[in-house]
């Protein structure tokens, strides 16, 4: 079976590509309050002498641990949103703070010293949820940014509100994802015109590629990706994992190189991407080969996040590497059926490593998802898989992609406050 170009859910699935694989500079969460504050900079019109922070325990969990881009290795909340304020540019959106100088980082540094910058933990039922409003004297400025990262819902100055939409309780994408599923995303892959998705892959090649490539010439968190190539240097398998891990080892450390995302986030952008880079390196496949992969590697990762959300107390790294792991299982010349047991037999081994946030260990969860994706396809290869009834893998993979959703969203809410909880010290 092949897809037409006309019909609507190849314009679909080119479009959703488009809307995911966007750049962002530094873990996107921080990036979004950088974002918020940058508005809210702008629309005050000056510098504030105040700020109040107001945020859901999710992006307490995903911005406590991580170093924020651009800022001189600050971390935190107060630093994403006094790098937005003082250097943050609200055109650039997700790379806010891709241009700041020597001269604007030490008053970043200076505004946090000499400016209250008050936080709190809201619970608005809104995983994702950012609030930030500055004063200057009697004059203020808020933002709100709801569900996803750049959906700004309310910008209001000294009681006039200047915009404002409804904060759906689900975030609403300019294309449905819920059109996806693994058998049209198969037969997309193989039959999509190239020219229509090669720029939005080749952006991915570039930046993705180049940050692993940095977190292994230099010295990041924990380094993973470095100690993982001390193993072995030979193994392609290895290499994949290292390189993968390498990338997020820079990325949540402060590295101020641009990641295309998937899912809302860079680590997945990078785990969904890398692995089948260094696969197809080692294969040698052609151009056209490495570009499909990545088509299936990608949709695959947004199909199974769509369910479960942007934000969550499951770690988005299984997903991406359950997708990297189809990616590869196409790239060794495996069919559909190849695919779709490969990301069964990744998810029942991985589902349910947990999100405590972006950090330096974020590297070593995504070694581990990608290491999960290249078994489940050695598994399949071999004559062994995961059958119905092996705890939530079912009959189908769309039943068991739809029992991992509903463990990620539902399932592991209360696993997500316990975690707040911890990170918060309640």
């Amino acid at each position: 079976m092949s897809m037409e170009k006309a019909n609507m859910k190849y314009r679909a699935f080119v479009q959703i590509l488009k809307e995911e694989l966007i750049p962002a500079m530094g873990c996107t969460e921080p990036i979004a309050l950088a974002y918020a504050a940058a508005v809210a900079r702008k629309t005050l019109g000056e510098m504030p002498d105040k700020v109040a922070v107001d945020v859901s325990g999710s992006i307490i969990k995903n911005v406590k641990s991580v170093i924020v881009p651009n800022t001189g290795h600050l971390k935190g909340i107060s630093a994403a949103v006094a790098a937005g304020i003082v250097a943050g540019n609200p055109e650039k959106e997700l790379e806010v703070i891709g241009s700041v100088t020597p001269g604007q980082i030490i008053q970043i540094k200076k505004f946090m010293e000499e400016t209250e910058v008050r936080i709190e933990h809201i619970n608005s039922g809104f995983t994702f949820d950012i609030l930030v409003t500055l004063y200057k004297g009697s004059s203020y400025s808020k933002v709100r940014i709801a569900n996803f990262h750049t959906n700004i819902v309310l910008i209001e100055k000294n009681g006039n509100i200047l915009q404002q939409r409804e904060a759906a309780m689900e975030e609403q994408p300019l294309t449905d994802r819920n059109l996806l599923n693994m058998e049209d995303i198969w037969d997309f892959i193989n039959t999509v015109d190239i020219s229509d998705i090669w720029e939005t892959l080749d952006r991915q090649i570039k930046y993705n590629w180049a940050i692993a490539e940095e977190g292994l010439k230099n010295s990041y968190g924990a380094n993973i990706g470095k100690v993982l190539l001390e193993t072995s240097v030979n193994d392609v398998a290895v290499k994949a994992k290292a390189m993968a891990a390498a990338g997020s080892d820079a990325r949540m450390n402060g590295c101020e190189l641009p990641v295309i995302i998937n899912s809302g986030s860079g680590n997945q952008g990078i785990t969904v991407s890398v692995p089948v880079l260094v696969y197809a390196k080692e294969l040698k496949v052609s151009r056209e080969k490495l570009y499909r992969a990545l088509a299936l590697s990608n949709l695959t990762a947004i199909h199974q996040k769509t369910p479960i959300g942007r934000l969550s107390a499951y770690c988005g790294a299984v997903n991406a590497g359950a997708g990297a792991g189809a990616g590869i299982a196409y790239l060794c010349g495996g069919g559909y059926t190849e695919v779709i047991h490969t990301v069964v037999n990744a998810l029942a081994i991985v589902s349910g490593i947990v999100c405590d946030g972006a950090k330096a260990s974020c590297a070593a969860k995504i070694a581990s998802s990608i290491d999960a994706g290249i078994f489940g396809y050695s598994m399949y290869r071999q004559g062994q898989q995961f059958f119905d009834g092996d705890g939530i893998v079912t009959k189908g993979v769309e039943a068991t992609l739809k029992n991992v959703g509903r463990l990620g969203k539902e399932g592991m809410k209360e696993t997500n406050a316990e975690i707040i909880k911890i990170m918060i010290g309640e």
